[in-house]
């Protein structure tokens, strides 16, 4: 089943405009950026447009150069499971390894 898929623009950022948007709760907040789960996301596709800097993508629609994040959004929650709810877990100290890495990025807008 593809997903949304939350890509490098969210880094340091994390507007949370889709957390609002979410029907079902399923995108959660880590250190650095906001993560859709892959099994709880319902493919809505209500997050996308509200982004302020484009970061949301539909799998298959992902930049060649994000495709990473993919990987950074499924196996962010290899450890977490399924919460089944991003607002009772709040913020989870941790981000995916591809992003912890990555530089502090500006947000300009």
């Amino acid at each position: 089943m593809l997903t949304y898929v939350i890509a490098q623009p969210c880094v340091d950022l994390k507007d949370r405009g889709c957390v609002d948007e979410c029907p079902v709760d399923c995108i959660y907040e880590g250190k650095r950026m906001l993560y859709i789960h892959p099994d709880e996301c319902v493919d809505c596709g209500a997050c996308e447009p509200v982004c302020p800097v484009e970061a949301i993508f539909y799998e298959d629609d992902t930049p060649e150069q994000w495709k990473d994040f993919y990987a950074a959004n499924v196996e962010f929650f290899d450890d977490l499971g399924s919460p089944g709810g991003a607002a009772k877990l709040g913020l989870i100290d941790k981000d995916h390894p591809i992003v912890a890495a990555m530089p502090p990025q500006s947000q300009e807008h």
